[in-house]
């Protein structure tokens, strides 16, 4: 595989992927969420979608709802201004700003078709891709109100931030009291999505502190991994939570510390979140089978949970995402040489040929698990960000 690559000229190889990825992003991702999961009666998005794209349920979670919302409206400010996407974004906008929060103005977890509240605001990732949501619709179509509610709910976020659940915590208080990675993780790319309506002071305030949580509270130089939960002083907690390894979302956090050291000019740091990147990756990686593992226990113990060896579409994309780049920001080749094997087993295993789109559920020997297009955890989001991202960043090469 290596000598591949190397007898390649890395332009003409740059200029395929950006060409290859930027083609499936437009004829294939987009126009198959734009077909098939708009509600046409109520508003919003279907996102339980089979294989072919028909409803299989019709439940709507929030922060699919947000996550497709701001996709067509990212595509509508960063690729062209195509009224179609902006009509997309709009149309499960309206439905957000409708029937999405409750009084004190958190987000749902879930609605039922007609906009009827399923479930609590339990989960603030409804509120992290409803600011999102917003910020992005805002770039697109200016108006005080959706900068209201990109800003109200990104405060709403930080008040929250070190009990995410509130009052839905199943934690008894004080006896394991656990810092999760996923929030500071987010924080890092939502920062930079709200520039716009923060404004720049504001932003690179607040960059360091995500900076800190994320590169030395759960990284552990001592392991080279960054770890999923850690104790509230950030050392390692020997239990099924804090030897949890998720390699998707070290790798993911790692592109976006990776655009905050482009941003601030740090070159140390970018090259700390490729090598860091480079290391989960290889660490990761199903040695038998190939592909990258959904969780690991950091001991080797058996994990508590169970679709832990699963290989997962958005852990995949993820690293294609990572690996581009930090070829584009370091030249290390070691980045090439990881990209070109990644992409091989993504493109190869998730891609459906049929129906369009792509699977999201693989078992470890890389067969396809579940049909789906899209359901309660995969909408119109990791996939599209992904294609964007490696297309522009080899376009810019």
């Amino acid at each position: 595989m290596q000598q591949a690559i190397l007898n390649k000229e890395p332009k003409n190889m740059l200029r395929h992927y950006s060409a290859l990825y930027k083609g499936e992003l437009l004829n294939n991702i987009l126009p198959f969420w734009m077909n098939h999961s708009k509600d046409e009666l109520n508003g919003g998005y279907f996102t339980c979608l089979d294989q072919a794209g028909k409803v299989y349920d019709t439940d709507k979670f929030l922060w699919l709802q947000g996550r497709e919302v701001w996709c067509f409206s990212f595509m509508y400010n960063h690729i062209e201004p195509n009224k179609e996407w902006l009509n997309m974004a709009l149309h499960g906008a309206d439905f957000m700003k409708k029937y999405g929060r409750d009084e004190l103005g958190n987000w749902y977890f879930s609605l039922t078709a007609e906009g009827k509240p399923l479930v609590q605001p339990y989960n603030i990732f409804s509120d992290c891709f409803a600011t999102m949501a917003f910020a992005s619709l805002d770039k697109a179509m200016p108006t005080d109100e959706y900068k209201q509610i990109a800003l109200d709910t990104f405060n709403n976020i930080i008040k929250r931030r070190n009990n995410t659940k509130g009052l839905y915590n199943k934690s008894y208080p004080g006896t394991r009291s656990l810092k999760n990675f996923s929030l500071p993780m987010i924080l890092c790319n939502l920062s930079l999505e709200l520039e716009h309506i923060l404004g720049k002071e504001k932003v690179d305030e607040f960059i360091p502190s995500i900076i800190h949580e994320v590169m030395d509270v759960f990284y552990h130089p001592d392991l080279g991994l960054v770890l999923e939960n850690v104790n509230e002083d950030g050392s390692f907690c020997d239990s099924f939570e804090g030897r949890l390894l998720n390699p998707g979302h070290a790798i993911e956090a790692m592109w976006f510390i990776m655009d905050l050291g482009k941003r601030i000019n740090d070159e140390k740091l970018i090259q700390k979140a490729k090598d860091i990147m480079l290391h989960t990756l290889e660490y990761g990686w199903d040695k038998e089978y190939e592909g990258i593992f959904y969780f690991l226990d950091l001991k080797g113990c058996p994990p508590q949970q169970l679709e832990w060896d699963q290989k997962l579409w958005w852990v995949h994309v993820e690293a294609l995402v990572a690996l581009a780049k930090g070829y584009a920001l370091t030249g290390d080749e070691n980045c090439l040489r990881w990209f070109e094997k990644v992409h091989e087993y993504t493109w190869n295993k998730f891609k459906d040929e049929e129906y369009g789109e792509w699977f999201g559920y693989l078992n470890r020997r890389g067969e396809v698990l579940l049909p789906l297009k899209g359901g309660k955890w995969k909408g119109c989001f990791h996939i599209p960000r992904a294609l964007y991202q490696v297309y522009k960043t080899f376009e810019a090469i």
